[in-house]
């Protein structure tokens, strides 16, 4: 009776599934993401952009990347600025601590050479963590090369 009974309730349970599975407003519902079945993701972030929106957009994308459920202690990131992007790394900038708070949580924050040259400025007038990279396009290539994800906020 009791063999009955689960038997019972299994075919319940499949039904329903399989029906909810055959419609596709019910199985995009029950979707949660993709499963990270790697043991390491990495992504490089640029930023050429001075608009505070968007500056802004990249910081919160980078730490909710970090703290998403599924990648967590599993992912690499880097930050690249150049061309507009630039001003986020400078000494006149107001965003020291969101990215001091990135660094703590593991993210590489570079600037590229060639924007300086372009824009006659000196390491000195970087925040002090900074590190530099000769380009940001050739960075970008490198890690492409290598498998990283980038994502232009």
């Amino acid at each position: 009776m009791k063999r009955s009974l689960l038997t019972m309730v299994f075919a319940l349970l499949f039904a329903q599934t399989s029906i909810a599975l055959e419609d596709p407003f019910e199985r995009n519902r029950l979707y949660v993401g993709a499963e990270a079945t790697k043991g390491s993701y990495k992504a490089i972030y640029q930023i050429d952009s001075n608009n505070p929106d968007v500056i802004k957009k990249a910081i919160r994308n980078i730490k909710n990347l970090i703290e998403d459920p599924r990648l967590k202690g599993k992912v690499e990131v880097e930050l690249v600025a150049f061309s507009g992007g630039t001003e986020l790394l400078l000494k006149t900038s107001e965003y020291e601590a969101a990215l001091r708070e990135l660094i703590t949580k593991g993210v590489v924050i570079v600037q590229c050479l060639n924007t300086l040259k372009e824009r006659k400025l000196e390491r000195s007038q970087f925040f002090d963590f900074v590190g530099f990279v000769p380009s940001a396009n050739g960075e970008l290539v490198i890690r492409g090369g290598d498998g990283w994800v980038i994502i232009k906020p």
